[in-house]
C-alpha cells in the first residue's frame, strides 16, 4: 500500500517543485555593433554595419545586438528572428535625417494599409523580441522638422531653446517621416527602460500585435515636432503600458483601429489594453481613443496616472462621420489632473477640414464609458459632442472632483450619469447643454 501511494503522489510533487524552481537561463550571446564596423562618432552612417550585426546574430541562433557608448547614426534597421536589441548607458542609436535611408515598405499609416516609409527600428513578424537598455534611441526629429516647408527661410527652434539651421528638403515626391519604432504583426514582445527622444513622427507604433509590454520608458519630443505621438496602439490585442513618462507634441498615447473604407476592409479591433502608473506631461491628449476607430476599440483601462504639463485633453475621444466603429467598455480611474487645459474632450466630428469623406453607413458608436476618481484642476471641464444620428451613450462619473474656470459643454449625449461628478467653476454654469 505504501509503495502505491508513493507512485501516485510522485508526479504531483514534481509538478509542484517545477512551479518554484526556475531553470537557470543560459546567458544570451552579445554581438557588439562595433565588432562589425560601426563607429559611435555621430557622423558615420552605420546602417550596413548594424544590419550586418543583426543578420549575423540571427544566423548563429540569436542573441543580443548591443549599442555601446557613443552616438551611432543609422538609417532603418530590421530586427530578425531571435534577435534582441540593447542600448547601453551613454549609448545613442540616432536616426539619419536623410529620406533615402528609409525604404518604402508594406505597413499601415494613419489607419490605412499602404506602401509607406519604414520606421527607424522595425520589428516585423517576430516573436519574443526584447528591446531594452539604459541608453537612448533618438529619431532626429528636430532636424526633420527644420526641413519642413513651415521652416523654410528661417531658423527652427526646439523646445529646449536651441536653434537648428534650416536645411533644404530634398527634391522629388514628398514621402513620410520615419516612425521611431514599429512592432508590426509581433507576439510576446517587450520594450523597456529606454529613453526615446525626438521621434520624427509617431514614436512607438504597436501594430497588429499580441501580448506587448512597454515598461519604464521615458518618451520626449521637442514641442515643435508635429504628430510626435508617444505610443500608438493600433489594432492590437493585449497591450500593457506601465511606468512610462511621456512629454510630446501630439497625443501621449493614442488607441487606433483603422480608418474609413480600409479600416472596414481590415476590420481588426484594438482591444484589451491596460495603461497604468504612467505620467503624461505636455501633449494634445493624455490617452486618446482615435481618431482612427473604424475597426472598433474595446476593453481599455487607464489606471493610476498623472496628467500635467498643460496637457490639452487628458481624457480624449475623437472620430469623424466617415469612420464608423464601436468604442466601448473604456475606463479611466484614479487619475490626477494638474493644471491641464481640459479634463474631458469627446468630439465625434473632430478636425473636419479639407475634403469631407463620405459618411459611414453606421456612424461611430461610443458607449459604456466609466470615469472614476478623476480629480484635479483644469482650465475648462471640457466638452462632449456626439453626432446627430449617434449620440455619445452611457458615460458614468463616479467620485470625480474638478476645479475649473469654465464648465462642461454637452451636445448629443444620452444616458449620462453625472451623479458622481462634482464641478467647481469660477465663471458661468457648471454644465452647458447645446
Amino acid at each position: 500500500m505504501k509503495k502505491i501511494l508513493i507512485i501516485c503522489l510522485a508526479p504531483a510533487v514534481v509538478i509542484a517543485a517545477m512551479a518554484f524552481i526556475k531553470p537557470v537561463a543560459k546567458p544570451a550571446k552579445r554581438y557588439l555593433v562595433t565588432t562589425y564596423g560601426a563607429k559611435g562618432d555621430s557622423a558615420t552612417l552605420n546602417t550596413q554595419a548594424i544590419q550586418k550585426t543583426i543578420d549575423e546574430c540571427s544566423a548563429k541562433g540569436g542573441g543580443v545586438v548591443v549599442i555601446p557608448k557613443g552616438i551611432f547614426r543609422s538609417g532603418a534597421i530590421f530586427l530578425k528572428k531571435d534577435v534582441d536589441l540593447y542600448v547601453e548607458k551613454d549609448g545613442v542609436l540616432k536616426g539619419s535625417a536623410d529620406q533615402q535611408d528609409y525604404p518604402q515598405i508594406a505597413t499601415r499609416w494613419e489607419g490605412e494599409e499602404r506602401q509607406w516609409t519604414s520606421a527607424f527600428v522595425n520589428i516585423i513578424d517576430q516573436e519574443g523580441t526584447h528591446i531594452s537598455g539604459e541608453g537612448t534611441i533618438d529619431g532626429s526629429g528636430d532636424i526633420w522638422e527644420s526641413r519642413s516647408p513651415r521652416r523654410m527661410g528661417g531658423v527652427a527652434g526646439g523646445s529646449n531653446g536651441n536653434a537648428t539651421p534650416v536645411v533644404n528638403r530634398p527634391a522629388g515626391p514628398r514621402l513620410g517621416r520615419p516612425r521611431l519604432i514599429c512592432f508590426q504583426n509581433c507576439k510576446h514582445v517587450v520594450i523597456e527602460n529606454l529613453h526615446l527622444h525626438n521621434q520624427a513622427v509617431w514614436c512607438l507604433h504597436i501594430l497588429y500585435s499580441t501580448d506587448v509590454t512597454a515598461r519604464n520608458l521615458n518618451i520626449t519630443a521637442n514641442h515643435n515636432i508635429p504628430s510626435s505621438d508617444g505610443i500608438d496602439v493600433d489594432s492590437s490585442n493585449g497591450t500593457h503600458i506601465t511606468k512610462c513618462f511621456i512629454d510630446v507634441n501630439d497625443d501621449c498615447i493614442s488607441i487606433k483601429s483603422g480608418k474609413d473604407d480600409d479600416g472596414r476592409r481590415v476590420n481588426r479591433p484594438c482591444e484589451n489594453v491596460l495603461i497604468d502608473d504612467c505620467h503624461f506631461a505636455y501633449g494634445h491628449g493624455g490617452v486618446a481613443m482615435g481618431s482612427e476607430v473604424t475597426g472598433g476599440i474595446k476593453n481599455v483601462m487607464i489606471n493610476n496616472c498623472v496628467m500635467d504639463g498643460s496637457n490639452w485633453a487628458p481624457i480624449r475621444f475623437k472620430s469623424q462621420p466617415s469612420r464608423g466603429g464601436v468604442v466601448e467598455n473604456i475606463t479611466y480611474q484614479n487619475i490626477e489632473l494638474k493644471d491641464t487645459k481640459k479634463a474631458f474632450e469627446f468630439n465625434m466630428a473632430w478636425r473636419l477640414v479639407g475634403t469631407v469623406r463620405e459618411q459611414a453607413k453606421v456612424p461611430t458608436i461610443v458607449r459604456n464609458i466609466l470615469i472614476k476618481n478623476v480629480s484635479g484642476t483644469v482650465a475648462a471641464v471640457g466638452d462632449m459632442s456626439g453626432l446627430d444620428n449617434s449620440p455619445i451613450e452611457g458615460v458614468k462619473f463616479v467620485d470625480c472632483h474638478i476645479k475649473a474656470q469654465t464648465g462642461l459643454i454637452l451636445h448629443n449625449v444620452t444616458k449620462l450619469d453625472t451623479a458622481g461628478l462634482n464641478i467647481s467653476v469660477v465663471s458661468g454654469p457648471k454644465v452647458i447643454m447645446k
